[in-house]
């Protein structure tokens, strides 16, 4: 076990308290800069684990954790702006998010091992779900995507999807995705004990 290897231990555990914790906030301004800054966090957990292990093997990850920053930090400037002229921009960027992930997702599919393309394709349907879900209005859409979303993750964290003799348990990448769905948990176990509380309406993008 390197160095590399712990720092990438670290940088997930920090990753799992900002994302624990961006399923808490129910202001969608905040809720994007806390999970930009995990999503961050994210991206240099994949890097500490590529200099550790080859960054060859880590590189789409990487990909996907630099491009959940910058989704999540623009839709932060967005929401922070609050005007017609940034929802339009919001929409417009949407749509391209939306596209980045529709290419990029079928590409993986394609080169993904044939038993596990189902997987990899509930896993596309659910991370599109997912971007949409965070910028509808309300509290509520982005959670349930995400809870659809990190199962299927979980999924890709185990034996199921690592291949070619090597049936391994990715720990870390549980821990982060079963961090989620807590959260999500913990977010309705407040709510249905204080329905009315200000802020967990729907609101306004």
């Amino acid at each position: 076990m390197n160095t590399w290897f712990i720092v990438a231990q670290i940088l997930g555990l920090i990753t799992i308290c900002f994302e624990f914790a961006s399923y808490q906030i129910k202001d969608k301004t905040k809720y994007f800069l806390v999970t930009g800054i995990g999503s961050f966090f994210w991206m240099t957990m994949f890097i500490a684990i590529g200099l550790a292990t080859g960054m060859s093997t880590q590189l789409s990850l990487i990909v996907a954790g630099t491009y959940s920053t910058i989704r999540n930090l623009v839709f932060f400037r967005i929401f922070s702006k609050n005007t017609p002229e940034s929802k339009e921009a919001g929409l417009i960027f949407l749509l391209v998010m939306i596209l980045v992930a529709l290419v990029a997702g079928v590409v993986a599919i394609l080169n993904s091992p044939e038993q596990v393309r189902w997987l990899h394709a509930l896993g596309l349907i659910t991370a599109l779900g997912f971007v949409i879900g965070q910028y509808l209005p309300g509290v509520h859409y982005v959670r349930i995507a995400v809870v659809f979303y990190a199962v299927v993750v979980l999924l890709t964290q185990t034996p199921l999807n690592i291949l070619y003799g090597d049936f391994r348990w990715n720990i870390m990448g549980i821990l982060i995705e079963s961090a989620k769905i807590i959260s999500v948990v913990v977010f309705y176990v407040r709510y249905a004990s204080e329905p009315k509380r200000p802020g967990l309406q729907f609101a306004k993008p």
